[in-house]
């Protein structure tokens, strides 16, 4: 399984989870239940983005991730909610190991024109 697809996978069990958590809170206020389908549409779009692998996709998803979870935690720290935050610092930290990393990365990139290697040639020949 490519690591790009395994982390997609994850940001949509945090979209579902900060879906049911957000709505179960919501104590039907219009406002929270709106704040939470907009979260979870914006994190099911994060998840295709991230399905692509390359490296754009990649430092999005660090940013999108990084601003949840300090989003999280501040809405933790004033009012004690806790929402899809854990899953933020487990995606996170499934993004930045270094295999995910590696593998958005894509292919080392190829020497422009003057600047090959010198082709290689059996000793004795010019």
């Amino acid at each position: 399984m490519r690591t790009s697809a395994a982390a997609a996978r994850l940001v949509i069990a945090q979209a579902g989870a900060s879906a049911v958590i957000g709505l179960a809170f919501s104590r039907g206020r219009l406002s929270s239940v709106l704040i939470t389908l907009m979260l979870t549409a914006a994190l099911a779009g994060l998840a295709l983005l991230i399905r692509s692998g390359t490296q754009l996709a990649w430092t999005a998803a660090i940013a999108a991730e990084s601003a949840f979870a300090a989003f999280g935690l501040v809405r933790f720290i004033t009012t004690r909610y806790l929402g899809g935050t854990l899953l933020a610092f487990i995606v996170l930290g499934v993004l930045l190991y270094p295999a995910v990393a590696a593998a958005s990365a894509g292919p080392p990139p190829q020497p422009g024109p003057g600047y090959a290697e010198p082709a290689l040639t059996e000793p004795g020949q010019s």
